[in-house]
């Protein structure tokens, strides 16, 4: 059996960075049930006008300020929303570039062009949209997650040796070997591929790390299922890695506000080990009272 992970990160790895969390998540699916996940997620993107748009939870979930100044905008047809949204957006735009603000108009640009693809569905239809695809996640009994979920008040990188990301990516790394060892059968070999949002600092980073775990092992496992070196993908152009999106953002939320909404829905794919969740882990103090440090502490009693 061929497994693909996808992995993506919610916060900063730098400390202190504008994030008091760092999430690395992955998700795994078997190969065989790729195509039927994409055609789900897409079904779903489809129903809310979104068919060619990125999933990018964070920006999905801001509120848009000038769709509350839009009289009768929850009665207009989508088309009808993005023009009332453009053409405020647009008088917004001049407005800023008058009060001669460019700090203020770049960022405005750039809020306005992570969002264009959303603007034709109210908060709550965003939301509904949301829900839709962690329900989704949530019922993908051959779907696993793994993160490294890292409270960075108390990570010390002098102790660790290594960076938050590194450590993050190790972590993923490890749960996914372990979990494709678990899984084999008498005279199957599993082996796995990790495909990973783009970016070019970290990727030249862990693909070398990666070639030292292909020679070394981790510090808990060797390498005996996963090849290769990540894959680095353009999340925008690649579906799944968008589900790994979703997942990380759910995680720091949940860590960081303890919003429970999507967390919850993806919980079920958390994986497990003898009835306790090895998959997902909060590096934090151990005063922490989340429900996974609590379930954690419980077992150790």
């Amino acid at each position: 059996m061929v497994y693909f992970c996808y992995i993506d990160e919610s916060g900063t790895p730098q400390i202190p960075g504008n994030t008091s969390h760092y999430i690395l998540c992955g998700i795994s699916i078997p190969v065989k049930y790729w195509k039927r996940c994409d055609r789900q997620i897409n079904s779903i993107k489809t129903k809310y006008g979104l068919a060619t748009a990125e999933i990018h939870t964070g920006w999905i979930k801001r509120e848009y300020l000038e769709q509350s100044k839009i009289n009768g905008f929850d009665t207009m047809s989508y088309a009808e929303r993005r023009s009332a949204v453009i053409s405020a957006r647009t008088s917004e735009l001049y407005r800023i570039k008058k009060s001669n603000n460019p700090k203020a108009l770049k960022q405005a640009k750039k809020n306005y062009a992570k969002t264009e693809a959303y603007i034709h569905l109210t908060f709550n239809e965003r939301m509904c949209f949301l829900r839709e695809i962690a329900d989704t996640i949530g019922r993908w009994s051959y779907a696993r997650i793994f993160a490294e979920c890292i409270d960075k008040v108390f990570f010390d990188p002098t102790k660790a040796s290594h960076s938050t990301d590194e450590q993050a990516f190790e972590q993923i790394v490890t749960r996914f070997e372990y979990y494709m060892s678990n899984v084999c059968r008498d005279g199957e070999d599993n082996y796995g591929l990790l495909i990973h949002d783009n970016n070019e600092t970290e990727s030249k980073k862990l693909t070398s790390l990666m070639k030292i775990f292909h020679a070394r092992g981790t510090f808990w496992t060797e390498i005996r299922h996963i090849i290769e070196t990540p894959l680095f993908v353009d999340s925008s152009l690649t579906g799944m890695v968008q589900i790994a999106d979703l997942c990380a953002f759910a995680l720091r939320r949940f860590f960081e506000n303890g919003e429970t909404d999507l967390f919850n829905r993806i919980q079920p794919r958390f994986d497990t080990r003898h009835g306790k969740i090895v998959g997902v882990r909060h590096f934090t103090n151990d005063s922490c009272t989340c429900n996974l440090c609590k379930a954690k502490s419980e077992q150790k009693v």
